[in-house]
């Protein structure tokens, strides 16, 4: 395998996605996105106003979208939202573009790194245990079949998470 020119991202929200995507492209001196923020900043809104607004179908309408422009770039990590994994039309842009990477935590520490977040509209429910544990049962199997490189980040610092991953690339590429 030759270093990929680009590393995507996917994973549930909370795993530490675009934290570690940032610091996988300090590593690999590539530009980093993330689709939400992306998506924010042309909008000028914030996703949970997309949400209220729209409904989850007019946000993954939006985040395919990006998705789909942003896959076509060049010598980029991009962190994608947990939802993204859905789309058959965003897992084809990912698989062809890209080297695909998995971050992957167990629900309890997903629970813990979401408890207090008040921007994820998905999670805005009474048990947030169970909303992690039903989506984790549709997406995880779509995460892994997706996946180039799947990698656990409970209790692992983001950096040394991001200096693993690289590392098997590294080692992947040579």
């Amino acid at each position: 395998m030759e270093m990929p020119d680009n590393i995507f991202i996917i994973g549930p929200m909370g795993v530490g996605k675009t934290t570690i995507g940032r610091h996988l492209a300090n590593v690999f001196k590539k530009n980093f996105l993330d689709t939400d923020h992306e998506l924010e900043k042309r909008t000028g809104a914030d996703i949970s106003l997309i949400f209220e607004i729209e409904g989850e179908a007019g946000f993954r309408k939006r985040e395919s979208a990006i998705i789909k422009e942003l896959t076509t770039k060049n010598n980029l990590v991009l962190a994608t939202g947990g939802g993204a994994i859905l789309s058959e039309q965003n897992r084809q842009a990912l698989r062809k573009n890209g080297f695909v990477l998995y971050l992957s935590a167990d629900v309890e520490t997903l629970v813990g790194r979401t408890r207090k977040d008040k921007s994820r509209p998905l999670l805005q429910t009474e048990d947030k245990r169970k909303t992690l544990t039903d989506m984790m049962a549709i997406r995880d199997p779509l995460y892994r079949q997706e996946a180039d490189l799947v990698v656990k980040t409970d209790n692992r610092p983001p950096a040394i998470v991001a200096r693993d991953v690289a590392a098997h690339i590294q080692n992947q590429s040579r």
